[in-house]
């Protein structure tokens, strides 16, 4: 019996740091390009092929706010999401290719928009 809850201990120990990462990214897939911040948050960037996807995390998470996050590629519409959390966004994403991409996040009272860029 002991030797079945350490070896399920040490199963679960080495599958957690896993799912913290994924976690971490709000449920954007590929490689974490760019942060950009701003006074009650951030706005996280991935990339995973020609597919680009953000997420606007609070800088202090906890009370539910409204939050948003919306990504345009040069060219096509602009893909808005928000919704009232306590931590994050959910995630915009859309196939940009190799196309310039537009952000914008905002976290209560404040807010970013970037300009055009390429990731």
């Amino acid at each position: 019996m002991g030797l079945i809850l350490l070896i399920v201990s040490c199963l679960l120990a080495v599958a957690s740091p896993g799912s913290a990462q994924a976690a971490s990214s709000g449920g954007c897939a590929g490689r974490k390009v760019r942060t950009l911040p701003f006074s009650t948050g951030s706005v996280q960037v991935y990339r995973d092929g020609g597919y680009v996807c953000a997420v606007t995390v609070q800088k202090h998470p906890g009370a539910k706010r409204l939050i948003s996050v919306s990504l345009q590629a040069r060219g096509l519409r602009a893909v808005p999401k928000s919704r009232r959390d306590a931590r994050s966004s959910p995630p915009a994403r859309v196939y940009a290719g190799h196309r310039y991409v537009r952000v914008t996040g905002a976290v209560a009272g404040g807010s970013y928009r970037s300009a055009w860029f390429r990731c």
